[in-house]
């Protein structure tokens, strides 16, 4: 009867340690899903500046040089703008996007598409800054709510 208790709380314990050990990813995976995209609208904002290419190219190029989970987000958008307009392919992107973002995250990322392709490239890149403090801000929550 001992052995059996002893067993059943073995197995609590390791189940309740396997669900703490996913929840703490999620958070740690947030914070490296910030901080590449915010690596990725500096990339975008230097290319846009400097090379004078497409949105739809430099997305491409971009989801070339990210994580997996974050290019989707860029590759998605490259090929719906042959469709549809920047700033909808990019909402589209984001709503399918499967990343470890909050909504809050997401609703930031989606300011950025109010301007995408509709500005002169200075007006684009200051929406980008602003998106980019908007995710400073970000990475900061989320580093707090790692370490708790």
């Amino acid at each position: 009867m001992i052995v059996i208790k002893i067993i059943t709380l073995l197995l609590l314990f390791l189940s309740i340690s396997y669900v703490g050990i996913l929840i703490s990813k999620k958070y740690v995976n947030r914070v490296s899903d910030l901080k590449e995209i915010k690596k990725a609208l500096n990339i975008f904002s230097t290319k846009m500046k400097f090379t004078y290419e497409p949105i739809p190219r430099i997305f491409d190029d971009i989801s070339k040089k990210t994580k997996p989970n974050i290019s989707k987000i860029f590759k998605e958008s490259a090929d719906k703008m042959n469709e549809i307009s920047a700033g909808d392919a990019w909402k589209q992107a984001l709503n399918h996007s499967n990343t470890n973002l909050k909504k809050d995250d997401i609703d930031t990322l989606k300011t950025l598409s109010n301007l995408l392709g509709k500005v002169d490239i200075e007006g684009q890149i200051g929406e980008i800054n602003l998106v980019e403090n908007f995710l400073d801000t970000q990475i900061d929550s989320a580093e707090e709510e790692k370490k708790k």
